[in-house]
């Protein structure tokens, strides 16, 4: 069946062009075509708020008008900046370091999820009945290049890694391997942690500017998804399902 937005037809042969805009995607293909779906409903949104491209190169330049004109964020006050530095004081310290390793079991889209995570449970009870195999079973079952060296990441500063995984190995004692699996988009991981160096806590008149920045990014994000959101929920489309439209502009 075609695709059908606003009366435009979507094509193998866009979607194929598209295509090498997305390969990190989980699926490629999808996030392609839903991101020419959505460029329809914002070209078709952006005619009818009166700011028709005159042709093609002009299609970037009229859907930023058009959201700069549609969403709009307030900026945040010092006390929301205050409070945010309040709620999430551990991310601002100046050289934190910690010294990791890591056996990672990688997730895809065709990964036996159950099977993966019940051989990562095997392996984490033996690293921790018997830590000094973690360096060998790390060459023997980590998806990670860092596997060839016993799995040793190195030297981490905060902001280096996934939220996930830099929560884990922050919070962790030194010379330690955590008792459970950390999950993460890239997978499963067993971590261990090697060394650890505490920084200081930085004054919140330093970061003040940089928090607002931050809010200021979220909220605009936030604004964004919810109208991309609402056009799509309004918009005249056949042919596909948009399950992940709020992010096919965001990514």
């Amino acid at each position: 069946m075609s695709i059908i937005v606003y009366g435009v037809e979507i094509t193998d042969a866009d979607v194929a062009l598209e295509l090498p805009h997305h390969e990190a995607a989980n699926n490629p293909v999808q996030a392609a075509t839903e991101a020419l779906v959505l460029r329809q409903v914002l070209l078709h949104a952006s005619r009818q708020a009166g700011l028709a491209a005159a042709n093609a190169s002009e299609e970037d330049a009229v859907i930023e008008r058009l959201l700069a004109q549609k969403v709009t964020a307030p900026t945040p006050t010092e006390e929301e900046c205050r409070r945010y530095y309040d709620h999430h004081s551990e991310r601002f310290r100046s050289g934190d370091l910690v010294e990791a390793s890591h056996i990672l079991f990688q997730v895809t889209d065709t990964s036996p999820l159950d099977a993966l995570r019940n051989k990562a449970q095997d392996i984490l009870r033996r690293v921790l009945d018997e830590p000094s195999s973690f360096e060998q079973c790390a060459r023997d079952y980590s998806n990670c290049p860092s596997g060839e060296m016993g799995g040793n990441l190195g030297q981490l500063n905060r902001g280096q890694t996934v939220p996930e995984f830099e929560h884990a190995v922050f919070a962790m004692p030194a010379g330690s391997i955590a008792p459970h699996l950390v999950e993460t988009r890239f997978g499963l991981h067993i971590v261990r942690v090697d060394r650890k160096v505490e920084g200081a806590q930085l004054p919140f008149a330093m970061v003040q500017d940089s928090i607002a920045r931050f809010l200021t990014d979220y909220a605009e994000t936030k604004a964004t998804r919810q109208y991309l959101e609402l056009l799509v929920g309004q918009a005249d489309i056949q042919g596909v399902e948009m399950r992940g439209a709020e992010n096919a502009l965001l990514q």
